[in-house]
């Protein structure tokens, strides 16, 4: 439906979390789930390539980039079979974490597993810290300071937010939130690295270890 070549085409500056390099992870990562699961691939890797090709844009607006995402598939592959576009606007516009609409078909949860799997692990650990320098964040604070059902309730405080406050309040969320067989025994081994970096982190960062 679209090599990488053309997506890339499509997308436009993205900061190092959401680059190219992330789509291309999150393709990666679909392909390995969605052919163990028995997807259909050409939706899958649509899907993936074009999964963030309205972020820039639409978060500069204030808008929900799954959902313009999902306008601006169905207008790239204007024209290719409407069963298959229908599919990857779906799966795009049902991505995101806190995405209105939920993955419905095995396609859609294979990108939303994928693109979740991304955000933890080593890269994701990395993820965090890069956009905390990007944005002026503190290193670390003690685990144990942040309030995670506070956060949860009142939502983000950007002045206060770390890497660790992203750790605790989303990325250790997410294993329990993957669909498929093969996107959970994915996370356990990521989830596993996650966990023992950011302890790992709080006994350095208070001379413990």
């Amino acid at each position: 439906m679209i090599s990488i070549e053309e997506a890339r085409h499509y997308h436009g500056d993205n900061d190092a979390v959401h680059d190219f390099d992330h789509v291309l992870r999150v393709l990666a990562l679909a392909e390995r789930i969605g052919r163990v699961e028995g997807a259909d691939m050409e939706v899958v890797r649509a899907a993936a390539l074009l999964h963030d090709v309205a972020r820039a844009q639409a978060d500069a607006k204030g808008l929900d980039h799954a959902a313009v995402g999902a306008e601006r598939a169905r207008e790239i592959l204007a024209e290719q079979p409407a069963e298959k576009i229908e599919a990857v606007a779906h799966a795009i516009a049902a991505h995101r974490f806190r995405a209105d609409s939920a993955p419905e078909t095995l396609e859609a949860q294979v990108l939303f597993d994928a693109d979740k799997l991304d955000a933890i692990g080593a890269v994701g650990i990395a993820r965090a810290f890069a956009y905390g320098g990007a944005h002026g964040q503190r290193l670390w604070v003690p685990i144990g300071s942040v309030d995670a059902a506070r956060w949860q309730e009142e939502g983000d405080d950007p002045d206060t937010h770390t890497p660790v406050h992203e750790f605790v309040v989303k990325l250790s969320q997410l294993k329990s939130r993957l669909f498929t067989p093969t996107g959970r025994a994915i996370a356990e081994e990521r989830h596993a690295y996650m966990v023992d970096f950011f302890e790992r982190l709080d006994a350095e960062a208070q001379g413990e270890q």
